[in-house]
């Protein structure tokens, strides 16, 4: 890990405390947007960590404080600041501008290796909202998660909001131990492992007090308006036709949109599938793009495929 002091000239406490912003909260984005850590005492700067996002950062710094002598740097300004192309050398497109071989997040570089996860991953790109249907463990979510992440770093996002379906499968969230958060959570677990098999546990933590990244049920999506997100419904096949109306009307300016399911594992006790509902609404609206998984794009342990060809053979 580098370490590098700098100081900010001339010396000015007002121009100092607007450029640090209130509670430090400034600084902080800078934190999380270079994978930095900060530390100040009056014009000294002192940064910690890769020598390239070290660099990138103290230099934004100069910059912020020159502004920082004009105007108020509110955190919508700031946010707008960093959303400059020249700011992260990055020409702001999306995941296919790392090539159709892999999607990266500062240093974890996610591999695409099959024809249905590029075109997933090029969709994306292209398109507002896009649903991805097909067998379990062929990446749909991890590889929504990892373009979520990858928009959020490259500014084209300022908030990812990944939600499930509370969905009781086989046992009753009301004699399940704990309070709500605690029987909820268990729902939610499987999009945290991906976060945390992505990126650093200590950057995840402050994304999520900071509510960059917001992991809720879907019953908790209703009555916003998410603007400036990339959003991610996984396990969409468990949400009732309703639900599903409710999350796809939550899309607001400048966001993105992405629906993950597997229609073979519907767990609704009663209700009929908001997945299986929409997909002949959508299917020939421009803007919304449908991409199918099949079994051979499974990347789990070798036996899953054939165990999911098994069950068809079944049905």
């Amino acid at each position: 890990m580098d370490k590098v002091e700098i100081i900010l000239e001339p010396v000015d406490n007002n121009r100092l405390l607007n450029l640090c912003g209130p509670l430090n909260n400034n600084l902080k984005e800078l934190e999380l947007r270079f994978d930095v850590e900060i530390n100040q005492r009056g014009n000294l700067f002192y940064f910690s960590g890769n020598k390239k996002n070290i660099f990138i950062a103290s230099e934004t710094l100069k910059e912020l404080y020159v502004e920082a002598g004009k105007k108020d740097i509110s955190i919508d300004l700031l946010h707008d600041f960093l959303d400059q192309p020249n700011v992260l050398k990055n020409n702001k497109r999306g995941p296919s501008n790392n090539g159709v071989g892999n999607l990266k997040y500062k240093n974890y570089v996610i591999n695409i290796s099959s024809d249905s996860q590029r075109n997933f991953v090029e969709e994306i790109d292209k398109n507002d909202l896009v649903f991805s249907v097909g067998a379990a463990g062929s990446g749909k979510t991890f590889l929504a998660i990892g373009a979520a992440l990858h928009f959020y770093e490259i500014g084209l996002v300022k908030k990812i909001v990944l939600v499930r379906p509370a969905v009781e499968a086989g046992e009753s969230l009301g004699f399940l131990p704990g309070d709500l958060s605690q029987k909820i959570d268990p729902y939610l677990r499987p999009m945290y492992d991906a976060l945390n098999t992505i990126m650093d546990t200590n950057l995840l933590n402050k994304m999520i007090d900071q509510n960059i990244i917001e992991v809720a049920p879907l019953a908790y999506m209703r009555g916003r308006t998410l603007n400036n997100s990339f959003i991610v419904l996984d396990e969409a096949q468990n949400s009732t036709k309703e639900q599903m109306k409710m999350f796809l009307t939550r899309l607001g300016k400048n966001s993105k949109a992405v629906i993950t399911g597997d229609v073979t594992q519907i767990d609704l006790p009663n209700a009929f599938s908001g997945l299986v509902h929409v997909l002949p609404l959508i299917n020939k609206i421009p803007g919304i793009s449908v991409c199918e998984f099949k079994n051979t794009d499974v990347m789990r342990h070798p036996l899953v495929k054939k165990i999911i060809k098994a069950y068809e053979v079944k049905n």
